[in-house]
């Protein structure tokens, strides 16, 4: 069984996938680094970083900080995924950063899309069932660790599998998620990515470890949604490749106004 078919394997069963060491200690060092010039708030003042409310910074967010957040847009270890998952035409919609210190609380659980979803009365669009094979769908968040997050520390939590759910988070897991046993937290050390969609019910555990959480949250989906109408714009110093500009498309249907993001690779 080869990496990739494990990874889709794993990604439909759980609804996220974690693969580890994907940066080297010197890489998640730079980013620190340039993240540490930008003098930030404290994490209790601010969790969130790098964009304004809603994760669209109207701008280049903090890919305006440095290359090496640029060159985290369409690393070669996330675009497999993220093609299984949303296709052949896709772009980046959101974006922000996540800190976190010792004692900062739990953030409520949610999946944007789904049976627990706020937006599960609202009529939905014109749409198809795709073949058993293939999941293309929605959004799909790609979290990137530039400290350990895990059980004995804090980090992403999620309930596995519930991205298939056909009923409602119950209550009781709502209220009190660190009581529930269906409710984990990842295992995921600084360098390595974590890739989920947004139908998975997930949130944010208490952090108890010592040093400081810091994740950075890539949000792409197809090329024809959109969640608001705020844009990430690409950074004015930076020189992007063809495939990263893409990235940063208007909204609109795939192949027909916006192009595959493999058709170089492909030839």
């Amino acid at each position: 069984m080869s990496d990739l078919e494990m990874q889709q394997y794993l990604f439909d069963l759980q609804g996220y996938l974690v693969i580890e060491n994907v940066l080297s200690s010197e890489e998640v060092s730079t980013l620190n680094q340039l993240i540490d010039k930008q003098s930030l708030p404290a994490p209790k003042e601010a969790i969130r970083f790098g964009s304004a409310a809603g994760g669209a910074p109207e701008g280049p967010g903090f890919l305006g900080w440095g290359q090496p957040f640029c060159d985290l847009l369409d690393h070669p270890q996330i675009m497999p995924i993220l093609r299984f998952r949303l296709g052949d035409c896709f772009r980046l919609d959101r974006l922000y950063g996540i800190q976190m210190q010792e004692g900062m609380p739990m953030g409520r659980l949610h999946a944007d899309y789904g049976a627990s979803a706020p937006n599960i009365s609202c009529q939905p669009g014109e749409y198809y069932h795709f073949p058993d094979n293939a999941i293309h769908h929605g959004f799909t968040v790609v979290v990137w660790n530039l400290s350990d997050t895990g059980s004995d520390h804090g980090g992403l939590c999620c309930i596995p599998g519930s991205h298939k759910s056909n009923f409602k988070l119950p209550q009781n897991v709502f209220h009190t998620p660190d009581r529930a046993s269906c409710v984990v937290i990842p295992e995921v050390p600084a360098g390595s990515v974590i890739m989920f969609t947004e139908s998975l019910t997930h949130g944010t555990a208490a952090w108890k470890g010592k040093h400081h959480r810091r994740s950075l949250l890539y949000k792409y989906c197809q090329s024809q949604v959109v969640w608001s109408p705020k844009r990430v714009r690409p950074p004015s110093d930076v020189e992007l490749t063809l495939r990263q500009k893409i990235l940063f498309s208007e909204p609109a249907d795939p192949y027909r106004f916006f192009p595959s993001l493999f058709d170089l690779e492909d030839a």
